[in-house]
């Protein structure tokens, strides 16, 4: 009954910006660390970005210094800044959350959808 839902996905030129938004919902005791990753056509699912709960960041190596990850815990939601967009980063991008849903039951990871975003030459 957790669901994760993103937004904030579309087609972009080369050298602009996105914020995706991932809202996490429904019966949650607690959220550990949050992550995107992203799937390009024909390639394997891989780490985008993670942030524990309490705000420590990593970032795959291909967008550091590009885009920023943050958190609202407050609001179950975790952000996605993409500034300095390439068409490379044209992917399906999936918001995971690690989520224990009850006080007597394990922690569990979590996906959204997924949100396409498309950067253009």
């Amino acid at each position: 009954q957790v669901h994760l839902v993103e937004s904030g996905g579309g087609l972009v030129q080369a050298g602009g910006s996105l914020r995706l938004s991932c809202a996490a919902s429904g019966s949650i005791f607690r959220i550990n660390a949050m992550g995107w990753y992203r799937q390009a056509p024909g390639k394997q699912r891989v780490l985008v970005a993670t942030i524990t709960r309490g705000g420590s960041t990593n970032y795959a190596d291909s967008v550091k210094g590009r885009f920023t990850i943050s958190r609202d815990n407050a609001k179950n939601t975790v952000y996605l800044q993409m500034n300095s967009l390439k068409p490379e980063d044209t992917a399906v991008y999936y918001c995971n959350a690690d989520i224990v849903v009850a006080i007597t039951t394990p922690l569990y990871d979590y996906w959204g959808q997924g949100t396409q975003v498309t950067v253009s030459s």
